[in-house]
């Protein structure tokens, strides 16, 4: 499978504001766990950059079957991702056909390998790592080069969607040169610290358990109101 390399290109420059921080239109926006398709429809009216979908059957967000008519309605604009943990590529690429997405965010111990392999097809690859202390960023190296985006989580026993923070000071200590999306526990009264962090790589943020009524059910007008605070 073969995609748009331009829509890689378009969606690697999101940290193009002139100060080189994000804030306004250099802020790139992925709200996960999406499901249900008039909740996932409320979310897509607020253009977010990146939309994703978990493919995981051990999450309470586990979104198997996706309404495909649903799928295919949301703006082109909006890349949809599809989360893995520790899935075959043959699995992968299954559902990505299956739900014509945009990308993939591996959030299991996948080598580099099979990142490459995805991101040669022309997908948008994420790869998660989890975060407790400095030296996890040492991980990142080798797959620099196989991935258009690095995601930091909160490490926990789980893979993702705990709503626990890990130290964003930390942030600081990764010198890599692929571009992050920060995740873990954000909520609606942390704009004012994000607006803050400053990082040549920091790319965006990852919105998911904070902000939902219920798992896979998201709080749009909490969402509007934070994407609001953002971009002041």
């Amino acid at each position: 499978m073969k995609m748009h390399d331009e829509n890689i290109e378009n969606n690697t420059n999101f940290n193009s504001s002139p100060s080189g921080r994000l804030g306004g239109a250099g802020l790139a926006i992925k709200i996960c766990g999406m499901k249900f398709p008039e909740n996932l429809l409320a979310v897509a009216a607020l253009r977010p950059d990146f939309m994703g979908f978990i493919f995981y059957p051990k999450s309470p967000r586990y979104a198997e079957p996706l309404d495909i008519e649903t799928i295919n309605s949301i703006p082109k604009s909006i890349k949809k991702i599809g989360v893995f943990v520790n899935e075959s590529l043959e699995n992968i690429l299954t559902v990505v056909y299956k739900y014509n997405l945009d990308g993939v965010q591996l959030h299991g111990s996948e080598n580099v390998e099979i990142c490459r392999k995805l991101k040669e097809t022309g997908l948008l690859v994420l790869k998660a790592f989890p975060i407790a202390e400095a030296y996890n960023f040492n991980v990142t190296k080798a797959y620099e080069g196989s991935c258009n985006f690095f995601l930091f989580d909160t490490k926990t026993e789980a893979y993702g969607g705990s709503g626990l923070k890990f130290d964003w000071s930390m942030l600081a200590e990764y010198t890599g040169e692929t571009p992050f999306l920060l995740s873990g526990g954000i909520a609606a009264d942390d704009a004012e610290a994000i607006l803050k962090i400053e990082h040549p790589k920091f790319a965006g943020i990852d919105l998911n358990s904070k902000f939902e009524i219920s798992p896979g059910f998201k709080n749009v007008k909490l969402i509007n109101k934070f994407l609001q605070a953002l971009r002041l």
